[in-house]
């Protein structure tokens, strides 16, 4: 069987877009930075506006914590990923 120029041509053109998807997956855009590191601290929980906690944490940033019957003074173990604002009780 014998290609035609034009599917020639569009199988190098795929070939190209093949291997840019790779070079930018690689080396532009790491998988890895998707992948949040997640941490664990103990935290007093500084406010209760209507079942969403307010607590502060290490890292400086203010982090929310939904479904919360907990009150103001309570500490309590927290965990949430690197960088979000948002954080999840893991022990009361």
């Amino acid at each position: 069987m014998e290609l035609s120029s034009s599917q020639k041509a569009g199988l190098v053109f795929g070939g190209a877009f093949v291997v840019a998807g790779l070079v930018l997956s690689t080396i532009v855009f790491p998988f890895w930075n998707l992948i949040r590191e997640d941490i664990s601290e103990d935290v007093e929980i500084l406010s209760n506006d209507n079942g969403i906690c307010y607590v502060e944490t290490s890292d400086n940033i203010p982090k929310t914590i939904e479904d919360c019957t907990l009150e103001p003074g309570d500490v309590v173990n927290i965990t949430y990923g690197e960088g979000l604002a948002w954080a999840t009780i893991t022990e009361p």
